[in-house]
């Protein structure tokens, strides 16, 4: 009886099974669609990342990678571009919307892709890599182009011709791998061209121009491509289309990697655990510095960053603290010097919507120089100013004598009754003052001749 019952179990459960909507093999095949709308960096390939995981997990047959971007980090790029090389699902790159482009980065992260599109009137190109970050060069200088290299070149160019090599080296790889115009390609590297979506299809540069995703997917229909090195024919004819909207992280990422937030965000977090440091118990100053010092932190190790600008920024920062509790002039003008410096040597590479902007950077410099000029002012006008507690607020108050006998006696002082000394007479009544207080004992003296000592 008991093996029945298994039996008549394991039986249901393979029914159930069979009928299941979601067993694999009734399941209906989608198209996966994620949007990177913007500048290339961390939060775009960790979308991208996402979404293929996505797409190999669901198993789906295409994943579409709309593309309308001004380019962005060559760092974030070649990562992309690895994601999209080792992606076991198949990827159609498609720059849209119409107005859109696949300008620097996009270009090359469209020659990736295992199918290249666009819709009408859109555009690419413009691949020529953009300067290295570091200390802007005085233009037209004389002794810079008086300088030679062994191509002819001036010397400051050389390292700018080794990155446009290596450039032109990954493009014409890319073409080669998917069968498009590498030439065409090398021009948008060394040229900056650019084309639009009908010349790049006549270039042999994408393969086919739709005016909607519906249309992508019925041109795309019937190609093979190669995939994880396997040949694969995409049958996406009709599929239905998803997209994968970027979860919290990703839009907290593309707001905190842009590098002028993430200094703006180490600012608030420095001044932070100073307001909490110096008013301990306050506790909002020192949550909320903290979270942004880490949240800074964070961005900046996701960015090529020079750590030698990162440190000059942090020691121009603490020389202003400095010289808001030590006011000198020194500190405050090395300090604004260095974070000045610090900041225009920040970034290892700079890219669209990656540079460090001054209309940023110089408010931030002189807010946090006049935030310590101005403790500066209040710690210089403290020091200045009597003390109004302790025993050192005791020295010269004007005080009573109550009574006295030989050398001591007492005195009314601030309301209260204390017990007194002097190394002159007193009487009752007289008018002296505070020269010094020790264990509670207070020293007086005459503050001036006639009418018993009292002032005159």
């Amino acid at each position: 009886m008991s093996i029945a019952r298994v039996a008549l179990f394991a039986a249901a459960l393979m029914a159930a099974a069979a009928v299941s909507p979601f067993s694999s093999a009734g399941s209906e095949r989608v198209a996966l669609s994620v949007a990177i709308d913007g500048a290339i960096g961390p939060a775009s390939t960790r979308q991208l990342e996402e979404a293929i995981d996505a797409a190999a997990k669901r198993d789906a047959a295409v994943l579409i990678l709309q593309l309308d971007t001004p380019g962005g980090l060559v760092t974030s790029m070649r990562e992309m571009i690895a994601d999209i090389l080792a992606s076991p699902v198949p990827v159609i790159g498609y720059v849209a919307p119409s107005g859109g482009h696949a300008a620097s980065a996009g270009t090359y992260i469209l020659y990736a892709t295992h199918v290249a599109a666009m819709a009408p009137g859109t555009n690419l190109g413009a691949a020529t890599p953009v300067e290295l970050g570091g200390l802007p060069s005085l233009p037209g200088s004389e002794k810079d182009k008086d300088q030679k290299d062994a191509t002819g070149r001036p010397a400051g160019d050389a390292m700018m011709a080794k990155v446009t090599n290596d450039a032109v080296a990954l493009i014409r790889s890319l073409a080669e791998m998917r069968g498009r115009n590498g030439d065409w390609g090398e021009k948008a590297v060394r040229e900056a061209a650019s084309l639009s979506a009908n010349a790049a299809l006549q270039e042999h540069v994408i393969d086919f121009v739709a005016r909607d995703t519906a249309e992508l997917l019925q041109l795309a229909d019937g190609r093979t491509v190669e995939v994880a090195g396997r040949k694969e024919v995409l049958a996406t004819k009709g599929l239905p289309v998803e997209t994968l909207e970027p979860g919290w992280f990703i839009r907290l990422l593309a707001v905190i990697t842009d590098p002028n937030t993430a200094i703006i965000l180490i600012l608030v977090g420095v001044y932070g655990l100073i307001f909490e440091f110096t008013s301990p118990g306050a506790v909002a100053p020192g949550v909320i510095g903290t979270i942004c010092l880490v949240l800074g932190l964070y961005a900046l190790n996701l960015l090529p960053i020079n750590y030698t600008g990162l440190a000059l920024m942090l020691l121009g920062v603490a020389f202003l603290i400095i010289e808001a509790f030590n006011p000198t002039v020194v500190l405050g003008l090395g300090g604004v010097a260095a974070f000045l410096l610090g900041s225009a040597m920040l970034l290892k590479v700079e890219g669209p919507g990656f540079a460090m902007s001054w209309a940023v950077i110089g408010p931030a410099a002189a807010l946090t120089l006049g935030l310590a000029l101005l403790t500066g002012t209040y710690v210089w006008a403290a020091r200045r100013n009597p003390p109004r507690v302790g025993g050192e607020a005791m020295r010269g108050l004007p005080v009573e004598i109550l009574d006295w006998q030989g050398g001591e006696g007492h005195v009314l002082a601030l309301g209260e009754r204390w017990r007194a000394k002097a190394g002159e007479p007193m009487q009752p009544g007289d008018h002296v003052e505070v020269t010094d207080i020790s264990d509670l004992v207070l020293t007086v003296r005459r503050r001036g001749a006639g009418n018993n000592g009292a002032i005159k």
